[in-house]
């Protein structure tokens, strides 16, 4: 679950809220700029961000996990290469275009690199390329070296909120979250809205830290932390080709407890897949599955995965529909395919904590049906716009609460649990991909 339960009234307050969870760790600055280019897969105006967030020392300190999808884009190739470096000094990011699978992506990502370290009076294997947008065209590299003089220029201390607003493609608002422990802060942004079901994670994630963590010990707890995280979340179960996240250290604040800094960093990277998935594309219910009594955590956690994918059920949850029908047979069918052996006979489902399955029936009544469209109608974040033009907006570009619809699974049959994130499926969802490119 969240650290914290937030509700916000308009925009402005909740741009306030990130202005003041944004605050950078000692030894970091961001800086970004904004340029028109014309795609040359399809010759029209467009534009893209340059987002660079550099040391003001390279650190030897830092930890990367990227996606497992096997066509990863050429920023995750060379990524994967950095990992082997003695050091690393920024990390420059781009949006609008992956670069995945693009002819010569992995040289653009290179050349792009080179420069950046040019300008910063560092080696190219220090700069870490991030990319993230339509997938098959390519960087449009000149346009990009031209503007890099601009983003190093606009390097600053002080907050990370430009970087969390310059990564952003379909999102409706930047994400940030923070955590401090031992005098020291742990920082994380997040880019993801559409293409989300991490298996490590378009999702892109820097967490940044000023508290001295040795690298091998970094690298360790990272994998650790996006298992219990971004691993355990999905909005639409596809793995995107160019999920990455990042862990930098700057090494200035020495002497925290390690396993402080990693219920922390756990902290940050929970509430950061959360609010992925809060700002996925066309999603108005975050649904919350909690698996309990699971015979492995494999179980518990694929069963929560299949819970928040089922196409059915999450057309349901869309229109505050307590059809449980449909999440019974989702149990039932990610069982019977993958573990077959499980007795369901103990099996308890409760939604919004109401008892709806146990004893191997349903557990309904009127009052019961009345109470769950509540919960439903409770958790929902806005209402279904009406289309303009053949196109769904979301009405709003802030998240109003951090209210989920909760489904409890109890199967009575071991001791593993998982808690797994996803959300509904809409109208906007699908008018938002109809129309991604155009």
């Amino acid at each position: 679950m969240p650290s914290t339960n937030l509700t916000f009234a308009s925009r402005a307050a909740h741009r306030a809220w990130l202005a003041a969870e944004g605050a950078l760790p000692a030894g970091f600055r961001v800086g970004t700029v904004r340029f028109d280019f014309i795609p040359r897969e399809a010759p029209k105006p467009a534009k893209m961000t340059l987002t660079l967030i550099a040391l003001d020392r390279p650190t030897p300190d830092f930890a990367a996990v990227f996606t497992r999808n096997a066509f990863p884009g050429a920023p995750v190739i060379v990524g994967r290469q950095r990992l082997g470096a003695a050091s690393l000094g920024a990390i420059i990011v781009n949006n609008k275009i992956s670069n995945v699978c693009a002819p010569g992506g992995v040289e653009a990502s290179e050349r792009v690199c080179a420069e950046t370290a040019r300008l910063l009076q560092l080696g190219a294997s220090q700069i870490l390329p991030s990319s993230t947008g339509v997938i098959g065209w390519g960087l449009p590299v000149e346009a990009m070296i031209t503007a890099l003089p601009s983003v190093t220029a606009a390097l600053a201390p002080g907050s990370i909120l430009p970087a969390a607003e310059g990564i952003v493609t379909t999102d409706l608002y930047p994400k940030i979250r923070r955590a401090t422990v031992g005098g020291g802060s742990i920082v994380g942004i997040a880019k993801g809205a559409g293409m989300i079901e991490p298996n490590m994670a378009t999702m892109l994630v820097y967490v940044l830290t000023d508290i001295a963590i040795p690298r091998a010990t970094l690298r360790a707890m990272l994998t650790r932390v996006v298992n219990t995280s971004f691993n355990t979340i999905s909005v639409d179960s596809d793995t995107s080709t160019s999920d990455t996240v990042a862990l930098l250290s700057s090494g200035q604040v020495s002497g925290v407890d390690q396993a402080a800094f990693e219920q922390a960093l756990t902290t940050v990277c929970r509430d950061l897949a959360e609010d992925v998935v809060r700002n996925g594309e066309g999603v108005r219910h975050v649904i919350r599955v909690s698996v309990q009594r699971a015979a492995t955590a494999e179980l518990a956690r694929d069963l929560g995965k299949a819970i928040v994918n089922a196409p059915l059920f999450k057309c349901a949850v869309a229109g505050n529909d307590p059809n449980v029908g449909r999440l019974v047979q989702a149990i039932g069918k990610h069982v019977g395919a993958h573990a077959p052996g499980t007795d369901l006979s103990k099996l308890k489902l409760t939604l919004g904590g109401i008892e709806i399955f146990s004893g191997g029936v349903f557990q309904l009544n009127p009052d019961k049906e009345k109470a769950l469209v509540a919960h439903l109608k409770g958790a929902e974040l806005y209402a279904s716009a009406t289309p303009k033009d053949g196109v769904f907006t979301a009405p709003i570009d802030y998240p109003p609460h951090e209210r989920c619809v909760e489904i409890n699974v109890d199967l009575g049959s071991g001791p593993a649990a998982a808690i797994v994130l996803g959300g509904d499926l809409t109208h906007e969802y699908v008018s938002e991909n109809a129309d991604y490119r155009s």
